[in-house]
């Protein structure tokens, strides 16, 4: 791929299928009538690990689980049936979860009746399906990320048979709006905008567990947004693996249009989205984004290195200028913005001068926070193949030096605050400290104070009065218009 870009349009040239042949692929799925509530009285539970996009499986999930008539708890011994909706972007993570289905067979020993589940990214991968079959014969049922809506017509094949049910699809065959969603939080929601990830950067193993990228239609996702708006939730965070690549295979609408279509939603006081990715983050985006009032100053903008060396190696299809270009035009349109991005050390081939070069992004462009993260070598990529592996102890000094820099740069930031007054949205107690409410600037900053808990949901001023390096600490300010 040509990395010169910094000065170059960035339109895609891609094929688009009708918007007939599309809307024909996205379906609404029922439920057969006998299987709902069928199973009253029996509890489910669900360990998730992952991103967001795994978070809101698990809703959707817990949502047909609870249609059946299963109701959710958290005790093991309690449960009849327990899935681990996994993620597949790291390797330690896959071990984890064999660990804990490891853990899970004293359990199936004691209750015979007990169903055990494997779903989400992990089952994509081959090797996975291998493992299972041969090391773990327990697992009752293992399903992907393309046939999440098969889960109730699984669980009846899992009840009935007496080996492993495994059904995971290459790809998705349909794209499904209308499944029930069994959301927790009651104030904040996400709802999927797009599925799946066309770039194969070479790292990374999502557009194998994923899929290409498949939008949702515009009116089907502000339909979704209008009626959260009416129950009540005031904060929705549109996903996607990449939420600007948001109708690229569609012809009637670009995630610009559904930002602005999304803002208009009476009821909803708060719209965010992640992730987004650089090389398609479009004038036209900035403003809509600059524009429509509901929409956060927070964007998350992965830049994974500061090196065009590294960067062509990752397949990012940007450089380190163009992104630095991008950041300019971002802030210019967007005043105060809060950004925020990942960053990989140690990826195969990153020297000390290209590690160099991502502390001076770092530096330069002044992040409020990244997500740092050592390289992890996944099975099947490209960046596995590649050689010159950096040592682990050079990956930990690297990542160390990483933090420290960020850490001091995310402090900064929030000291500056102290002593400004913020709105901020409540959204509980403090998971530490009952005597004190916790909530969210528009800028995603955590915000913890001591006020009375009816306040939970509202938006409140809260006077900064000092700061660490994740959190700012506050107190109640008096209503706007009072004296």
């Amino acid at each position: 791929m040509d990395n010169r870009l910094a000065d170059v349009d960035l339109s895609l040239q891609v094929h688009r299928p009708s918007i007939a042949r599309q809307d024909a692929f996205t379906q609404a799925v029922s439920m057969r009538p006998e299987l709902v509530g069928a199973y009253a009285g029996k509890r489910y539970l669900l360990r998730t690990y992952g991103c967001q996009m795994n978070e809101h499986d698990t809703e959707i999930m817990s949502g047909l689980l609870e249609q059946m008539g299963y109701a959710t708890t958290q005790d093991e011994r309690e449960a009849d049936i327990i899935l681990f909706n996994t993620c597949a972007v790291r390797e330690n993570a896959e071990n984890k979860v064999f660990g804990e289905i490891g853990r899970m067979r004293p359990l199936k020993q004691l209750n015979p009746e007990l169903l055990i589940g494997l779903c989400g990214c992990m089952p994509q991968e081959k090797a996975v399906q291998q493992k299972v079959q041969k090391t773990y014969p327990w697992i009752d049922l293992v399903f992907g990320t393309h046939n999440l809506h098969r889960l109730p017509e699984l669980v009846e094949q899992a009840r009935a048979a007496q080996e492993t049910v495994l059904e995971v699809w290459d790809q998705a065959r349909v794209m499904v709006d209308e499944l029930p969603k069994a959301r927790k939080d009651g104030l904040r929601a996400w709802v999927n905008i797009q599925y799946g990830c066309n770039k194969f950067c070479t790292y990374c193993i999502v557009p194998y567990t994923r899929g290409r990228e498949r939008s949702r239609t515009l009116a089907s996702v502000v339909e979704e947004v209008r009626l959260l708006g009416q129950q009540g939730f005031r904060e929705i965070t549109l996903l996607g693996q990449n939420v600007n690549d948001y109708g690229l295979d569609r012809e009637d609408a670009d995630f610009a249009d559904l930002l602005r279509a999304v803002g208009e939603v009476d009821g909803v006081e708060r719209v965010r989205f992640t992730t987004s990715n650089p090389w398609n983050f479009t004038d036209r985006l900035i403003a809509a984004i600059a524009e429509t009032e509901t929409v956060c100053e927070h964007i998350h903008l992965p830049v994974q290195s500061g090196s065009n060396t590294i960067l062509r190696s990752m397949n990012r299809g940007y450089t380190r200028e163009y992104y630095l270009k991008l950041v300019e035009r971002i802030r210019a349109a967007v005043p105060g913005v809060a950004l925020t991005t990942d960053v990989i050390v140690g990826f195969p081939g990153e020297t000390d001068a290209h590690f160099a070069d991502t502390l001076e992004l770092v530096r330069y462009v002044r992040y409020d926070g990244a997500y740092t993260f050592i390289y992890s070598e996944r099975e099947g990529t490209p960046a596995a193949r590649l050689a010159d592996a950096v040592p682990p102890d050079v990956k930990k000094s690297r990542l160390s030096r990483l933090m420290d820099v960020q850490n001091a740069i995310s402090r900064e930031y929030n000291e500056g605050l102290v002593g400004t007054t913020v709105d901020v949205l409540v959204e509980g107690e403090s998971r530490t400290n009952p005597d004190r409410l916790m909530g969210r600037t528009r800028t995603n900053k955590i915000v913890l104070f001591e006020a009375d808990r009816a306040l939970v949901g509202q938006t409140v001023p809260v006077h900064l009065n000092s700061a660490q390096t994740w959190t700012l600490y506050g107190a109640l300010a008096a209503q706007r218009g009072e004296s």
